[in-house]
């Protein structure tokens, strides 16, 4: 391991961070905080429909809660390569269903589906706002964001389940998870009408919606020396943050020789497989197109992709101290121990040795400490976007992230120096 030296980025990136943090309270609120920072670093955003052209410079693309970036330099050839950091956008939560209004006994509540593999008690007695987009009849999307506390998924008290200390608690998705947030009898359409009311819409002018409680409670430092951070959708909104900066810093080096990308994706947590997702064609599309503006070939795209790595960035666990057994006895990354490289044989994470070279490299030129992360082998590994991105588009992949505690919590935890350790590996590799 490398020993750390002086960063780039230091402390402020973690500030930032929970300002970010703060701002995203979805994906669709990410992808907008994303694009409105790399427009102050100088790049533009392209739509899809429209024709590209070889001009060079930052520029992205946007679509849902996914967005793409890249920066090319001047002269880049058609065959230039690429180098990618790779994230996503979604976190586990609850979403707002379809026919949202309902309730008994009194109660009026919120209908929701459970999404993701999230930890279902950390829902319960929190205050929660609510965020996410409209659609309105004309096509037109409306970002909301009720950050107050509008609704709480309310606990069983303790004297009515006499177990739940000694038995665990045992939560049923459909019964149990459905948020109060008023008394009186269901009106259906109250829900939105309200969110209508709330952004000074028409009535009866929303005719879609995707839309997710979140904690109000803000991100903060924790610990006597201040050294832990705790805050929501650290799952992965920490990796896509740490990327925003590092492509923001690499589009001020002069003379690369190759394209820096960030791929932020949305629906990792359920298995990547939408238009928006990893396993689906945007990355592709956006990575073939720069190509071929530029007048390249075929023959040129499979070059540029054959010379492209991609830096797959994703949460991982550190060891827990009430739980070491569950680890690896001598793979144990620690908070504040820089970045993780994450390795597993069955490809549910898509390093290999040479990945791992790609990796130490980055850290060495960064002065950034690196720790190595693997599973326990009598427990199941989790996966993330990197073998989905080396499968689908045949480019060197290697996954690495942040280790952090309460992983899928509706609040994680981190150590408060790990961030812009982070970022600061991702902008080695993307310079180099």
């Amino acid at each position: 391991m490398s020993s750390p030296a002086a960063a780039r980025f230091d402390r402020g990136h973690t500030d930032d961070l929970m300002s970010f943090l703060t701002a995203s309270p979805s994906q669709y609120h990410a992808v907008a905080n994303a694009a409105e920072r790399l427009e102050k670093a100088g790049f533009r955003q392209l739509a899809e429909t429209d024709a590209w052209d070889a001009t060079t410079g930052g520029k992205f693309v946007t679509r849902g809660g996914a967005i793409i970036a890249w920066y090319v330099p001047e002269g880049a050839a058609a065959h230039t390569p690429f180098r990618i950091i790779g994230a996503h956008t979604d976190s586990p939560n609850l979403r707002v269903k379809p026919l949202p209004d309902t309730g008994s006994q009194g109660w009026r509540q919120i209908a929701v589906e459970v999404y993701g593999g999230t930890l279902l008690n950390t829902w319960l007695d929190r205050d929660l706002g609510l965020a996410g987009r409209l659609t309105l009849h004309d096509g037109t999307e409306r970002l909301v964001n009720i950050d107050r506390a509008l609704m709480r998924v309310p606990q069983l008290a303790v004297h009515l389940d006499r177990s739940v200390n000694t038995e665990g608690l045992k939560l049923d998705k459909q019964r149990h998870m459905q948020p109060i947030w008023g008394l009186g009898d269901v009106q259906e359409g109250d829900l939105i009408a309200f969110l209508e009311d709330e952004e000074n819409l028409p009535r009866g002018s929303v005719a879609g919606w995707d839309l997710m409680p979140h904690s109000i409670e803000p991100p903060a430092y924790l610990g006597r020396d201040r050294e832990l951070m705790a805050g929501p959708r650290l799952d992965n909104l920490l990796s896509v943050h740490a990327g925003i900066a590092a492509l923001a810093a690499a589009s001020a080096i002069e003379g690369l020789d190759h394209i820096p990308v960030l791929a932020a994706f949305d629906h990792e947590e359920n298995g990547s497989q939408s238009d928006t997702g990893a396993d689906g064609p945007l990355l592709g599309n956006v990575l073939e197109r720069s190509v071929f503006s530029r007048g390249g070939s075929y023959e040129d795209r499979a070059r540029a992709f054959a010379g492209t790595i991609c830096l797959s960035s994703d949460t991982g666990h550190a060891v827990h101290p009430n739980y070491a057994e569950r680890h690896d006895p001598s793979h144990h990354p620690r908070a504040n121990g820089g970045p993780i490289l994450k390795v597993n044989v069955n490809q549910r994470y898509a390093t290999d040795g040479s990945g791992r070279a790609v990796f130490v490299s980055a850290c060495e030129r960064a002065g950034v400490p690196w720790q190595t992360f693997v599973s326990n082998n009598s427990m199941p590994c989790g996966t993330t976007i990197g073998p989905i991105t080396a499968a689908r588009h045949g480019i060197q992949t290697v996954d690495i992230g942040v280790a952090i505690l309460s992983m899928h919590s509706a609040r994680e935890l981190c150590g408060a120096d790990d961030p812009y350790l982070l970022a600061n590996t991702m902008l080695a590799f993307l310079e180099s």
